[in-house]
């Protein structure tokens, strides 16, 4: 493996997980329920636990949804998911934290937002209520400066300095800095409030790909804070997820970033899982943490005029995802297994035997026999109906030798 070296940041305890200090990045989500309805939003939060997101982010925007956060917390235990809760606060997070203090009390950490916490001397008296109370009930937060919030006071004060400079920045760069500066500012802000260190992560979010590295690069140049990772307002399907991957690609493999969100917009009734298993391909695409057992499978062509190979792949890819769960529990080795179902011959041998476990299904006009490789040595050949169970059995018996 060729994993990235990390940067070294300071370790944050959020619940039961650690965010930063060399730990493995941690995968996080947002569920998009109303929060002051406990049940709708328990059970979402446990969906995207369940589904692998480590740390679960929920809007706490109003009274309502202030007083559900306890209810949402029982619930979750009650099912014994210790699932750690970050609070998203905007505008009203100083209120709702001091009139709510069970609901300050039961969630890990605290999102808040500079941009979002008021406008001159109430900025600092709002964003140093919410400090005091994230020391008063002893948890973390993360400082979390966003493009389409960012303070505009500090903006404008940078942007009037850049224009009587002698040599003038361009206006985007000024934006950019403006971005680093709110989070630098509003960590060292924190911390003179007597916040410790190790209880604040940074982020620095912004929809475009090549702004995201830019911003990224600079913040981690000038912290050593531990770093929250996502292209914001990332979009749907096809287009958020190859934006996402671009732009966290390109960060994680300089070794920035301790936790990442993969900020899918889904289909109008669509699950959230979705935005949990891209953060996770992601990162076992990097080799930086395998979470799944991975399938390689040639794309097709005239070779392959059988939809065969395709349809075997399917098979494969629905049987480890299924399994998985419970291979998790007697053999999380298996999360890093390596299946090869190819199609033919020019590539199906070599492919296969490079995987842990590998099949060569025959091309056009091959003969129908398809060899099974294990780590490099072909152990048997399959042929006949049952060629897809059996090559699924094999599977199975390797994962319980390992």
């Amino acid at each position: 493996m060729f994993a990235p070296q990390r940067k070294k940041t300071v370790a944050v305890r959020v619940g039961a997980i650690t965010v930063g200090g060399g730990q493995p990045v941690v995968v996080q989500s947002m569920t998009n329920t109303d929060t002051a309805d406990p049940k709708s939003t328990a059970d979402q939060v446990a969906e995207l636990y369940l589904a692998g997101s480590e740390v679960v982010r929920i809007t706490v925007n109003t009274q309502e949804a202030a007083a559900a956060v306890p209810e949402i917390r029982q619930r979750l235990s009650d099912r014994g998911l210790p699932v750690p809760l970050v609070g998203d606060f905007h505008y009203n997070g100083h209120t709702l934290l001091r009139k709510f203090p069970a609901c300050a009390d039961a969630l890990d950490k605290y999102r808040i937002n500079p941009g979002n916490v008021g406008k001159g001397a109430n900025h600092d008296k709002n964003f140093a209520t919410m400090i005091a109370c994230a020391k008063d009930h002893r948890k973390p937060v993360r400082i979390g400066v966003n493009a389409g919030s960012l303070d505009q006071e500090l903006l404008n004060a940078l942007m009037d300095a850049n224009a009587k400079a002698a040599v003038p920045q361009d206006a985007q760069a000024v934006f950019l800095e403006a971005m680093v500066q709110s989070a630098l500012r509003s960590a060292h802000a924190a911390e003179e409030l007597g916040l410790p260190r190790d209880q604040i992560i940074l982020s620095c979010k912004i929809s475009k790909v090549q702004e995201l590295v830019r911003v990224y690069r600079a913040l981690a140049d000038r912290t050593d804070h531990s770093l929250h990772l996502g292209l914001t307002e990332a979009g749907m399907g096809m287009k958020g997820i190859v934006g996402s991957s671009a732009a966290l690609a390109i960060l994680l493999q300089e070794g920035i970033g301790d936790t990442i969100r993969v900020s899918l917009t889904p289909e109008p009734g669509s699950s959230r899982t979705q935005e949990v298993r891209v953060a996770q391909q992601i990162l076992q695409a990097m080799d930086i943490r395998p979470f799944l057992p991975q399938v390689t499978a040639c794309p097709g062509c005239g070779r392959t005029t059988s939809t065969y190979f395709q349809e075997l792949s399917q098979q494969v890819e629905k049987f480890l995802h299924a399994r998985m769960p419970e291979w998790k529990k007697s053999k999380p080795q298996a999360a890093s297994l390596q299946v090869a179902v190819m199609g033919c011959v020019v590539n199906g041998p070599g492919e296969s035997k490079a995987a842990n476990l590998g099949i060569s299904l025959p091309g056009t006009g091959e003969t129908p026999r398809a060899p099974v490789y294990e780590d490099g040595v072909q152990v048997v050949t399959l042929e006949g109906p049952t060629l897809a169970q059996d090559f699924l059995q094999r599977i199975e018996a390797y994962v319980a030798r390992m």
